[in-house]
């Protein structure tokens, strides 16, 4: 199980690449609209957030801060790669057919899209180009 979710797959250079360039635009994108949150989050004032699944604003913006800050740093590094990607994808699902769901597609395409990088990099890992390459390496060097 461990050593599943460092695979980081055996691709050729041009996909590792691509792989890492992938990691690198999506996470830094999404950092810029999880930041205001975390901001908000950690701020004095009132929490004021959306409540989608009825969970409690505090908590939804808390799960969505994990995602969009949390979750973007660590497929940045490519750490846990797989792992972050899925609650990345859920928030992206949240966002697209919750949250925006009477708004049309124009207001749910840009969710739908980040939820189809997160969906290929949950699937594709990585890369050789991640701190999970460094480790699934490390591991099965011990092995």
């Amino acid at each position: 199980m461990i050593k599943s979710l460092f695979y980081t797959g055996t691709y050729s250079k041009n996909i590792n690449l691509l792989l890492l360039l992938v990691r690198l635009i999506v996470g830094a994108f999404m950092l810029t609209h999880g930041w205001g949150k975390f901001l908000k989050l950690i701020g004095d004032g009132a929490i004021t957030f959306a409540d989608p699944l009825g969970i409690g604003e505090t908590t939804s913006l808390v799960l969505t801060v994990f995602a969009e800050v949390f979750c973007s740093i660590l497929i940045i590094l490519g750490l846990t790669t797989r792992f972050a990607a899925i609650p990345s994808l859920i928030t992206m699902l949240v966002a697209a057919f919750i949250v925006h769901a009477n708004d049309g597609f124009g207001k749910q395409e840009l969710a739908l899209l980040y939820g189809t990088i997160y969906l290929v990099i949950a699937v594709l890992g990585a890369g050789k180009y991640s701190l999970d390459y460094l480790i699934f390496k490390r591991n099965s060097a011990k092995n």
